[in-house]
C-alpha cells in the first residue's frame, strides 16, 4: 500500500485510467495498454462488478441481522430417565357386544322400541319431544332407503355407499341430527357433520369450504326449518358460501322420506376399516380438516368408553355438549345408543338463557351421568340462587370434557363447593382429555366412596416454559396447579415425545406431546395424505435417533406428562403453544392470568383471545379482549397495565400488544367461543377495530442487532482511491455534454443577459407568442407576445423607479399567483436593475400557516418593496393577517394591476455577468429557509443548457404545470421561453383542484411533445383520474403525442408514482418511455434533466441494509429488502458530477454511496445571508477535493447518491454514466448508529394498511415517531398502530416509539409536493396536530 501511496503522489492522476498501470507487489511500472491478453482479461474481470449466484439474492440473512441471546447457564434441563410407554388396562371382551354400532340400534329398535333414546329441550329448558329407540330405528331406516333409492334414478343414483355427505343441523334440533347420522351409517354413506352457515362471511366459512372440498362433499342433508333459515339469493336459491363447493341440499324431515319396500333390508356388515364418519377439526392456522374414523374404531371407542365409564343399559345421561363432534358425539350419540341409554340434550341456546337448566334436568331425571364443560360448571354456579329442592346425589359421573384446561381445577373446586350440600359427591368429578385425532385419550374413573381424592401437581411456570417439570417452590403466583385426567383408555398405549423436531421419547421429568396407539382412534385426515403421515403414523425414537419398535402412534396435540401411578397430566395444547425466544408459553395459561386480574369492570363476559404473531424472527404475544360497553377508558387502561405486569411477573414474558375491542365484535365459533384464527387474521389485516390498544415492543423485542458503532477511518482518501483503482473500479464521475461556444456577436449580447434577450426578441419577432396562460376549463385567459411582455415589463420598471424609491441592487419581493404577471414583474425588475425575489403568496383560507413564511422571506431578503396584485395587497393588510404577523411593518407595497402607460427613461444593463440576477428562496423539507444567489451568467448558462438538452427553439410548444416560485420550476416558467423562444403553455396547479383533467387534456388538445410537472400534479392525476381513463378516452383524450413528461423535483425519483402514472395512462396512448424525472438542489437548480438525446433512465435495485450502512450493494429485482432506484435523468450540458465521501472529502469509486458534488457554470454563487454562516458558504459552494483534483471548485449538494456506469451508450457513443439520487443528507435519521431515509420507512408504513393515505416520520428524543393519515373510518384508527409497528420492525429493524393517527391533509406538503417533516414535528411537539389517536409504544 505504501509503495502505491507514494507512487500516486508522484504520478499524474491521468495515468490512472483503467488498465494503464499494473500493480506489482514491490514496484510499479507503467505499461502500455497492449498488455498480454491474459492480464487484459483479468483486468476486465475486475472491472465487471462480481455478481453473487442468483440463489444468494433470495437468501434471508437473518443470521447476520438477529442478535441471538446467549443461553442462560441456569436454565433447568430434564434429568430423568427415558420414559417407558404406558399401557392402558386390557379392553374386556363382553359376549353381547354388537358386531357393529348399527346392529345395536337395530337390536334396540326391535326389542326395546318404547324405550326413550333422546329427549330434546326447547329454549326455555322444558322437554320438547322424546325420540324412542323404535322411532329412531324406523326413521333412520326410511332415510337410508331414501338416500340410496329415491335420489336420482335406478340406473343413475345420486349417492353410492362410501360417498361423503354433509350434515347441516342446528344444535337445538338433536333429533333430526341423530336420525341423519344413523341414516347415513345404515346407507353406508359417510356423514360429515358441520356447523350451520349463517352468512356468506361466517368466521371460518372458507375453511369449512376447504373441508368439504378435501372430503369431496357435494350433497348436504338438513331439516326444513334449517333450510328456511339459510341465506338465499334474490331468486330463492341458497347462496354460494365463500369457498364452498357447489352443493345439493336434501331435506330429511319424516314427511319427505319414503317407507322402504318389504324386501329392502339395510346392509349391516361386521365393523371393518372402512370410514364410518368424518369429524372436523381446525388447526392452529385455521385450516379445517376432516378426521376419518373407521367403523371398527368407532365401535372399539364405544366399547372402551363403556368399560371406562362403566355404562349400564337403561341409564340416563344429561349432555350439555355439541352432539355433532367430540365428547358430545362419542358419549351422547354413539356410546349411549350402544348401551340403550336415555340422553337428555341441553342445547347451547338453553344454557345461555338458563344456565341452571342442566342441573335441574339431572335432578328431575335422576341422571347417572352428566357431560359438561368448565364453563357450564361456572355459569351454573353463578346462577345458583339457593335452590333448596335440587338434589345431585344420583350422579355417579360428572364428566368434565375440558378437564385438561388450566382453569378447570378452580371451576371443579368451586362447583363442588356450592353443590356438595346438594348431594354432589367429590369422587364423581371426572376430568378427561380428548383430541380430534386420537379421540378420548384419558378419563378419570369415579373413585370409591370416601377414598382420598387424587393429588394435584403444583408446577413451576418457569420450569414449564423450559419444558421441564419442577415442583413450584417460589411464590404461589408463579405456580400452575394441574389436576390429573385419570388413566389412559382401555386397550391403548401411550408415550410422551418432544413436540419439535423428530418424535424423540421424553425423559420422565420433561413435558412433551402425548402420542397414542389404539384401535379406537382416528385413521387419517380425509383426502390429505401428506399431513396424515406426520400425525397418524409417528414412530417414536430414542435419544440416539433409532426407532423404538414398529407400532405407529397418533399425535394428540396435547402437551403433558405421566405422573405417579401412571396418571396422565395435561398442561396445554400444541395449538395454544407460543414459542417466544426459545421458551414455551401456553395461551390458556396467559388467558387464565389475564382473567385473574379482576376483569369484571373491563372485560365483557371473560372473552379473551391470546395468540402469537411472527414479527422480526420471533413470535410476539398478542392479547385481545372484548371491552364491556360501560367500561371507562381509565378502568380499561388500568386493567391493561396490570395485565402487562401480571404476565411479566408470573410468566416472565413481555406482551407485544394488548388490545380491547368493543363487546361482541370478536369472530365467534359456532358455540359462542372466540374464533382465535379469524381474530389473528383480523389483527394482521387491520380489521380488528380496537377501541384501546397498548403496544410494548421495547420490552419484548430483544433480538434487535446491536447498534452500529462507527469505526474511525484509518485509510486516507488517497489510499481509498488507489484501492478502488486496484480493484478495477473507476472514479465515480459523470459529465454532461459540452455546452459549446456561441459565435455570433448579436447572440452573445442576447445570451449574456436575459433582459437583453427579451428586448432583442421584442424587436426581432414582436408578435411571436411566448406565453399562454390557461384556466381550469383549458381556456387561454391571457397570452403574451414578445412585444407585450417587453412593454408590460417597461410599465412595471417605470412604476418601480417612480414609486419605489429604490437603488440599484435592492431586493424586491414578487408576490403573485402563478401566471404572466409574475413573469412581467420579474423582467420589470431586471430592467430596473433591482433583484427580484419570487415568493409563493399566502393561502387566503390558511393565513395562519402560510403568511409567516412570506413574512420570513421578506424579512430575511431585506426586501425594499413588494410587487403584487390588488387582492393580495388587501390580504396583506387585512385584520386576519394581523392575527399572524405584524402588518404595520410591511415594506412599500405596489400593486401592478392597473399601471399607467409609461416607459422608463432607460433600461438598466449590468456592468458584468457575474452580478446578481435574482434570489431563489425555498423552504427545505427539514424546515430550513435558504435563499441562493443566481448571477446573470449562471442564468444564461442554465437556460442554454436546458435549450440544448431539450432541443428548444421558437417553433416548439411546451406545457408547464408546476409551482413557479423556486428552483427549476421557476426557471422553466419565467426564464426559459425568453431565452429559447419556444412557446410555454402555463397551467397553474391550483386549477387542477377544480378540474382535474385540464393538464392532460391540454397535452392532447395542443399535441404537446414536452411537458413539465411536479409530483403533486402527477399524484393528483393518478389518484383522481386513474379510474376515469375509459371516460377520458371516450372524450378523445390522446397522449400519444407526448415525447417527454419530466417531473421537476429535488429528491429521489418516486418510482412507484411515475410507474403507476405511466401504467394508468398507457391506455390513453402515453408512451411508457415518456415519463422521467429531473434533479436539482439548492446549490445547483438543475443537475439532471432527461432530454431528447441519451438513453432511457435505467433502474437498479439496491439492498436496503447496505444503504443503512452507507454502502451500495446492487441486487436483483425481487430480492428481499431491495429498493428500486431510478436514474434522475441525464446530466445537463456543462455539468460535472462526482461522488465524494462526505467525511474524508475524497472521491469514491463507481457504485459507491457518497455525497453528490457538482461543478457547473450555472451553480448558484452562494447563500443569501445565513447569519454568521460564512464558513458554510465556502463549504457548500466553493469546496475542493482533499485528494485527486485540487484545483477544481465544487458545490456540495447535501444529497447522497452514486454513479453507475451502465451498458447503455449516450449520444456521443460512450458508455452512459447514470446518477442515482438516494436522498437528502439533512433529512436522514440516525438511529441505532445507522442512516435511514424517511421516505423508505414511509413507503413501508403506507403499505401497512389500505386506509393509510400518507405518512411521515421524524425523530423525537431518540424515538421514532410515525404520523399516519387515516383515509378510512375512525374505527380503523387503532388497527394501524400494530401494523405500522410490525412493518417498521420487520423491514427496517426499528422500534417505533410513537404512532400518531391524524386526519387526511394534516401532514404539511410544500409546493414541490415534498413533506415538511420538521413543520410536522414542531406541530406535534406544540400539541397542535389534533390527532385522532396517539399511541406511545412502551
Amino acid at each position: 500500500y505504501f509503495t502505491v501511496h507514494r507512487l500516486c503522489m508522484r504520478l499524474n492522476l491521468e495515468s490512472f485510467r483503467e488498465g494503464h498501470i499494473i500493480f506489482m507487489p514491490t514496484r510499479c511500472v507503467p505499461v502500455s495498454s497492449r498488455v498480454s491478453t491474459k492480464i487484459q482479461q483479468l483486468l476486465n474481470t475486475l472491472k465487471r462488478p462480481k455478481r453473487p449466484p442468483l440463489s444468494e439474492f433470495f437468501l434471508d440473512d437473518s443470521e447476520e441481522i438477529v442478535e441471538v441471546p446467549q443461553p442462560d447457564p441456569n436454565t433447568p434441563k430434564p434429568e430423568g430417565r427415558q420414559i417407558i410407554p404406558v399401557k392402558g388396562e386390557p379392553l374386556g371382551v363382553v359376549s353381547n357386544w354388537p358386531p357393529a354400532l348399527q346392529a345395536a340400534l337395530a337390536r334396540w329398535g326391535a326389542t326395546q322400541a318404547k324405550s326413550p333414546a333422546l329427549t330434546a329441550l326447547d329454549i326455555t329448558g322444558k322437554p320438547l319431544y322424546t325420540l324412542t329407540y323404535g322411532k329412531l330405528w324406523s326413521r333412520s331406516l326410511k332415510l337410508a332407503y331414501t338416500l340410496l333409492n329415491k335420489l336420482g334414478t335406478k340406473t343413475e343414483p345420486v349417492l353410492q355407499p362410501g360417498d361423503r355427505v354433509a350434515l347441516v343441523y342446528p344444535n337445538s334440533d338433536p333429533g333430526m341430527f341423530w336420525v341423519a347420522f344413523y341414516g347415513c351409517l345404515l346407507a353406508e354413506v359417510i356423514p360429515v357433520p358441520i356447523e350451520v352457515p349463517l352468512s356468506r362471511q361466517d368466521a371460518g366459512s372458507q375453511q369449512i369450504g376447504f373441508l368439504l372440498g378435501s372430503c369431496g362433499v357435494s350433497l348436504a342433508l338438513t331439516s326444513e326449518v334449517c333450510l328456511k333459515g339459510l341465506p338465499k339469493t334474490q331468486n330463492g336459491e341458497i347462496i354460494q358460501f365463500k369457498g364452498w363447493p357447489r352443493m345439493k341440499w336434501v331435506v330429511t324431515d319424516t314427511k319427505y322420506l319414503t317407507k322402504p319396500s318389504k324386501d329392502w333390508q339395510p346392509h349391516i356388515p361386521t365393523a371393518n376399516t372402512d370410514t364410518a364418519y368424518i369429524e372436523y377439526k381446525a388447526s392452529k392456522e385455521g385450516t379445517v380438516m376432516g378426521v376419518a374414523v373407521s367403523k371398527i374404531a368407532m365401535l372399539t371407542h364405544c366399547q372402551a368408553l363403556t368399560q371406562a365409564c362403566n355404562y349400564c343399559e337403561g341409564e340416563t345421561l344429561v349432555n350439555v355438549l355439541d352432539c355433532k363432534k367430540d365428547m358430545g358425539l362419542w358419549h351422547g350419540v354413539l356410546t349411549s345408543v350402544m348401551n340403550r341409554i336415555h340422553t337428555i340434550t341441553v342445547p347451547y341456546a338453553v344454557m345461555k338463557a338458563c344456565p341452571m337448566s342442566w342441573v335441574q334436568r339431572v335432578h328431575i331425571h335422576k341422571a347417572r351421568v352428566a357431560l359438561v364443560k368448565c364453563r357450564d360448571l361456572h355459569w351454573a354456579m353463578m346462577a345458583h340462587k339457593e335452590q333448596k329442592d335440587i338434589n345431585l346425589s344420583s350422579i355417579r359421573m360428572l364428566i368434565v370434557a375440558d378437564g385438561a384446561n388450566p382453569w378447570s381445577v378452580s371451576s371443579c373446586d368451586a362447583f363442588l363447593n356450592v353443590f356438595q350440600s346438594h348431594g354432589l359427591k367429590p369422587e364423581v368429578i371426572c376430568p378427561c382429555a380428548t383430541s380430534p385425532e386420537a379421540l378420548t385419550v384419558a378419563i378419570r374413573r369415579p373413585g370409591a366412596r370416601g377414598a382420598p381424592l387424587p393429588a394435584r401437581a403444583i408446577l413451576s411456570m418457569g420450569g414449564l416454559s423450559h419444558g421441564v417439570i419442577r415442583v413450584n417452590t417460589e411464590d404461589k403466583n408463579s405456580a400452575l396447579t394441574v389436576q390429573d385426567v385419570g388413566h389412559i383408555m382401555p386397550g391403548a398405549l401411550m408415550c410422551i415425545v418432544k413436540p419439535e423436531g423428530s418424535p424423540q421419547l421424553c425423559k420422565t421429568d420433561e413435558i412433551g406431546e402425548i402420542v397414542i396407539n389404539s384401535r379406537a382412534g382416528g385413521t387419517m385426515y380425509y383426502g390429505l395424505p401428506g399431513v396424515t403421515k406426520n400425525t397418524f403414523e409417528v414412530i417414536p425414537v430414542n435419544q440416539a435417533g433409532a426407532p423404538v419398535g414398529e407400532i405407529p402412534f397418533t399425535r394428540t396435540g396435547l402437551l403433558g406428562f405421566v405422573g405417579p401411578g401412571s396418571l396422565v397430566f395435561v398442561v396445554g395444547k400444541i395449538e395454544g403453544l407460543l414459542m417466544v425466544s426459545g421458551r414455551r408459553h401456553n395461551a390458556d395459561d396467559l388467558v387464565a392470568t389475564a382473567l385473574a386480574v379482576e376483569p369484571v369492570k373491563t372485560v365483557y363476559r371473560g372473552r379473551i383471545a391470546v395468540f402469537s404473531v411472527t414479527v422480526f424472527y420471533d413470535e410476539r404475544i398478542v392479547i385481545v379482549a372484548e371491552q364491556r360497553p360501560d367500561a371507562s377508558e381509565e378502568d380499561s387502561f388500568q386493567w391493561m397495565s396490570r395485565v402487562l405486569q401480571a404476565i411479566d411477573s408470573i410468566h416472565q414474558v413481555g406482551l407485544y400488544c394488548l388490545a380491547l375491542v368493543p363487546a361482541n365484535t370478536l369472530p365467534k365459533t359456532p358455540l359462542g367461543g372466540i374464533h382465535i384464527c379469524e381474530t389473528k387474521q383480523n389483527f394482521l389485516e387491520g380489521n380488528l377495530h380496537p377501541c384501546n390498544i397498548l403496544m410494548c415492543p421495547h420490552t419484548c423485542v430483544t433480538n434487535l442487532p446491536k447498534p452500529r458503532q462507527k469505526q474511525p477511518v484509518d485509510v486516507g482518501p488517497a489510499s481509498m482511491l488507489v484501492g478502488n483503482l486496484v480493484a478495477g473500479k473507476r472514479i465515480a464521475q459523470a459529465i454532461g455534454r459540452e455546452l459549446g461556444v456561441v459565435e455570433d456577436q448579436d447572440l452573445i449580447r442576447k445570451h449574456q443577459f436575459l433582459s437583453e434577450a427579451l428586448q432583442w426578441r421584442a424587436q426581432m419577432d414582436p408578435d411571436h407568442v411566448l406565453y399562454v396562460l390557461l384556466n381550469a376549463k383549458g381556456v387561454a385567459v391571457c397570452t403574451a407576445t414578445c412585444a407585450q411582455l417587453h412593454k408590460r415589463a417597461e410599465k412595471i420598471t417605470a412604476t418601480l423607479m417612480e414609486r419605489g424609491g429604490l437603488n440599484t441592487g435592492d431586493n424586491v419581493v414578487l408576490l403573485y399567483p402563478p401566471g404572466i404577471d409574475l413573469i412581467a414583474a420579474f423582467y420589470g425588475c431586471l430592467y430596473a436593475g433591482v433583484i427580484p425575489v419570487t415568493v409563493r403568496p399566502p393561502h387566503p383560507q390558511n393565513l395562519a400557516a402560510t403568511l409567516p413564511t412570506v413574512r420570513m422571506i421578506i424579512d430575511v431578503s431585506k426586501a425594499a418593496c413588494i410587487l403584487t396584485t390588488q387582492p393580495l395587497m388587501r390580504i396583506l393588510r387585512s385584520r386576519e393577517a394581523a392575527a399572524s404577523v405584524n402588518v404595520k411593518t410591511w415594506p412599500t407595497i405596489i400593486d401592478t394591476d392597473d399601471l399607467p402607460r409609461k416607459r422608463p427613461p432607460h433600461i438598466y444593463k449590468p456592468p458584468t455577468a457575474e452580478m446578481l440576477a435574482y434570489l431563489d428562496f425555498s423552504v427545505s423539507t427539514t424546515g430550513m429557509l435558504t435563499g441562493v444567489k443566481m448571477s446573470h451568467a449562471a442564468v444564461s448558462t442554465l437556460c442554454r443548457s436546458i435549450k440544448l438538452q431539450c432541443e428548444l427553439y421558437s417553433s416548439r410548444q411546451v406545457a408547464i404545470c408546476l409551482d413557479p416560485y423556486c428552483g427549476l420550476g421557476f426557471v422553466l416558467w419565467c426564464l426559459s421561453s425568453v431565452y429559447s423562444g419556444h412557446q410555454s403553455i402555463l397551467i397553474p396547479p391550483l386549477e387542477l383542484e377544480s378540474s382535474l383533467p385540464v393538464w392532460l387534456s391540454t397535452l392532447s388538445q395542443y399535441k404537446i411533445r414536452d411537458t413539465f410537472c411536479s409530483y403533486s400534479v402527477m399524484e393528483l392525476c393518478t389518484k383522481g383520474l386513474g379510474t376515469q381513463t375509459e371516460m377520458l378516452k371516450a372524450r378523445g383524450l390522446n397522449l400519444s403525442c407526448v415525447r417527454s413528461c419530466v417531473v421537476i423535483a429535488e429528491e429521489r425519483p418516486r418510482l412507484a408514482l411515475t410507474q403507476s402514472f405511466s401504467k394508468l395512462f398507457k391506455d390513453l396512448g402515453l408512451s411508457p418511455r415518456a415519463v422521467s424525472t429531473a434533479f436539482g438542489s439548492r446549490v445547483n437548480l438543475a443537475i439532471c434533466l432527461q432530454g431528447t438525446a441519451g438513453p432511457d433512465p435505467s433502474t437498479v435495485y439496491v439492498d436496503m441494509k447496505s444503504l443503512r450502512h452507507d454502502r451500495v450493494r446492487l441486487v436483483e429485482r425481487g430480492a428481499p429488502q431491495s429498493l428500486p432506484l431510478m436514474e434522475s435523468g441525464t446530466i445537463l450540458p456543462g455539468v460535472r458530477v462526482i461522488i465524494v465521501n462526505p467525511e474524508t472529502r475524497g472521491p469514491l469509486g463507481d457504485s459507491h454511496l457518497g455525497e453528490i458534488w457538482v461543478n457547473s457554470p450555472h451553480n448558484a454563487s452562494g447563500y443569501y445571508t445565513i447569519y454568521g454562516e460564512e464558513s458554510l458558504q465556502a463549504d457548500h459552494f466553493n469546496t475542493r477535493l482533499s485528494f485527486g483534483e485540487p484545483q477544481t471548485l465544487w458545490a456540495r449538494t447535501s444529497y447522497l447518491g452514486f454513479i453507475k456506469r451502465t451498458e447503455l451508450l449516450d449520444a456521443s457513443g460512450d458508455r452512459h454514466d447514470a446518477l442515482f439520487v438516494v436522498g437528502s443528507l439533512d433529512e436522514t435519521l440516525e438511529l441505532r448508529g445507522l442512516r435511514y431515509h424517511p421516505i423508505d420507512i414511509e413507503t413501508s408504513v403506507s403499505r401497512a394498511h389500505r386506509s393509510i393515505a400518507e405518512s411521515a416520520v421524524f425523530t423525537w428524543t431518540n424515538l421514532l415517531v410515525v404520523v399516519a393519515e387515516l383515509s378510512g373510518s375512525e374505527q380503523e384508527a387503532l388497527d394501524l398502530v400494530p401494523l405500522v409497528t410490525n412493518v417498521v420492525l420487520e423491514e427496517h429493524h426499528l422500534i417505533v416509539g410513537v404512532v400518531v393517527i391524524v386526519d387526511p391533509g394534516v401532514i404539511p406538503i410544500n409546493s414541490r409536493g415534498e413533506k415538511q417533516r420538521m413543520h410536522l414535528r414542531d406541530s406535534f411537539l406544540a400539541d397542535q396536530l389534533d390527532p385522532i389517536y396517539v399511541a406511545y409504544n412502551m
